[in-house]
């Protein structure tokens, strides 16, 4: 059974309109690096403007998450992931996603009732018990001790203090060979959580008062890697089809075991961080290996890839990578058509990286060298370790592995105290780049977005027509504009830039919209560089007769709003990639 095709045709059934996956890099969202959760991509419709494909959809949308880097090579985490959702807009509501959950698990999937249970929420405060959840899940047949009532820590979906908010029902399976307990117990982790369906049904403002919204919403979100390993009867994901013939090619190339436990976590590593990479470099985005940003994460992820696969002696110099590549592009090009469109791209990317970072490890190695002949004692002290891992991408590893051979000990102790400081550096930053989600729509944000127009078509008219946006990031106080170009932008051209947009704006241009096909939007001129990611009807935003693109929104009605535009800096972003920061004062 194919677990996507059967859930996309199971809600197509039910009305859902099919929606292909948004990039994996947020267009015009400032909130985060990656798309984190199906429901991101989909903000302007949760907030109330309209679909073009109606008001049921489903979808199965690319993520990324980085903050749980250093904890992939156990069984269940991953940087790439899949999440099925399905989502009403104002449509149905509990009683129908609850009973059609119900049915996809347990007629479709062939899941037991009796192996499942739920958790709604209890009530707090002035928000009350989720009665209606708990009402319908008994109706399927779910008994009372299987279903828990949980604060809202657990099942309560917020963005924050202020905005649409609502309860959430977890849906849980009994993953073991154990006879299935008579009540769920939320602490036993045998009871994982497969599905989770949230309602946004309540509004909360400033002081804190809750009304209820006039749009109810339903988001639901299943991992297409945790219900595979469900539906398999695995406890590993890493023994699932989904990654059946990598790991295999990693055993082929390394002349290792999987199960040999000195190699299981190398190779999780290895295979998960290979599907993540082909799927970021494989991104229309454009996104290339660089010290900053998307680019940072991928060329991380590419050297940690190239350091474990020297932990297992796989000959960095073959064509090891090549390989494990071109099975994730095959795997996944039924989804995400862009993989074997940019597969030039992708395998140059890793080829490129392989190259430099190979001469980094050898000053790694030089250094390790050094440290030792220089050494005071027998002990490389927490300092060295770290600068070996940091700066030269050693893992403690590796640096033990030299340490022993030349008869020297570590301060291990040390070393992990500066990798929690360190980790906990990074989740900071990692946490504020996720701070919006519903609320990152403000006045300024909308007007930086609909400036983003402007800067496209001003960049088309002063540098060619061949200059399209590779990206944008977007805050109330700034916007970055990435976009193709071969050159460092003269001051000329900058001013230009800048004096063209500030002349549209001050015309006061009206910023209309209308719905159409796909391929009218295209026939009547509409800017877009990779079609096939929209939907069959796409909404084109116009303004005056300067800009034309297809878009999602939110954007102001007449330029004059935007005040002053005013060009901070240009500079590189990554390979025919360049990056303009600016301000509306």
């Amino acid at each position: 059974m194919n677990i996507k095709d059967t859930y996309i045709k199971f809600f197509e059934e039910k009305g859902h309109k099919y929606i292909p996956s948004s990039g994996v890099i947020p267009e015009n969202d400032p909130t985060s690096l990656f798309i984190t959760a199906g429901m991101q991509p989909l903000v302007p419709y949760l907030l109330g403007e309209k679909h073009p494909e109606g008001t049921r959809l489903v979808d199965v949308q690319k993520c990324v998450r980085t903050s749980d880097l250093d904890e992939i090579g156990d069984t269940t985490h991953h940087t790439f992931f899949e999440m099925l959702g399905n989502w009403s807009l104002g449509d149905y509501f509990k009683k129908e996603s609850i009973t059609w959950s119900f049915e996809l698990l347990t007629k479709y999937f062939n899941i037991p009732k009796e192996r499942l249970a739920v958790t709604v929420f209890k009530g707090e405060g002035n928000i009350p018990r989720d009665e209606e959840s708990a009402t319908i899940w008994k109706g399927l047949g779910i008994s009372e001790q299987r279903i828990s009532y949980l604060g809202k820590e657990d099942n309560f979906w917020t963005v924050g203090g202020v905005g649409p908010c609502g309860p959430d029902t977890e849906i849980f399976y009994w993953r073991s060979d154990e006879p299935v307990p008579e009540k769920h117990d939320p602490e036993d982790e045998r009871w994982v959580e497969i599905w989770n369906n949230v309602f946004m049904q309540y509004y909360i403002d400033e002081e804190g008062n809750v009304t209820e919204l006039s749009q109810k919403n339903v988001d639901t979100g299943m991992g297409v890697e945790r219900i595979t390993a469900v539906l398999e009867g695995k406890d590993d994901n890493y023994k699932t089809s989904i990654w059946k013939e990598v790991i295999e090619k990693i055993e082929e190339v390394s002349g290792k075991s999987y199960d040999d436990e000195k190699y299981t976590k190398a190779m999780r590593i290895i295979a998960d961080h290979i599907r993540a990479i082909v799927i970021i470099s494989g991104d229309d985005a454009g996104c290339k290996p660089s010290n900053t940003d998307q680019g940072y994460v991928l060329r991380r992820m590419i050297r940690r890839t190239i350091r474990y696969a020297k932990m297992l002696d796989i000959d960095i110099n073959s064509d090891w990578d090549k390989c494990l590549a071109e099975i994730i592009i095959r795997d996944y090009s039924k989804y995400y058509h862009e993989l074997e469109r940019n597969k030039d791209t992708i395998l140059e990317v890793l080829s490129s990286e392989k190259t430099k970072f190979n001469r980094t490890l050898e000053k790694g190695l030089r250094e390790f060298s050094k440290i030792t002949k220089n050494l005071n004692g027998d002990t490389i002290n927490k300092d060295l370790a770290f600068k070996l891992y940091d700066t030269y991408g050693f893992p403690i590893e590796l640096t033990e592995e030299l340490a022993k051979e030349e008869g020297l000990k570590i301060d291990i102790d040390g070393f992990y105290e500066k990798f929690k400081e360190h980790q906990e550096k990074s989740r900071t930053a990692a946490a504020g780049k996720f701070k919006g989600g519903l609320a990152g729509d403000g006045i300024m944000e909308t007007k930086y977005h609909t400036a983003t127009h402007l800067l496209n078509a001003a960049l088309k008219q002063v540098i060619g027509k061949d200059v399209h946006q590779k990206g944008s990031n977007i805050t109330s106080e700034r916007m970055r504009f990435d976009f193709s170009c071969d050159h460092k932008l003269t001051d000329e051209e900058k001013k230009r830039t800048e004096d063209l947009v500030n002349k549209w704006i001050s015309e006061g241009l009206d910023v209309t919209h209308v719905e159409m096909t796909k391929e009218a939007a295209l026939a009547s001129g509409a800017e877009c560089m990779f079609i096939e990611k929209y939907p069959d009807i796409v909404t084109v935003y116009s303004i005056g007769d300067i800009s034309k693109e297809l878009c999602g929104g939110p954007h102001v009605n007449n330029t004059k709003e935007l005040g002053h535009f005013k060009i901070k800096k240009e500079e590189s972003s990554s390979a025919g990639v360049r990056r303009i920061k600016a301000i509306l004062e």
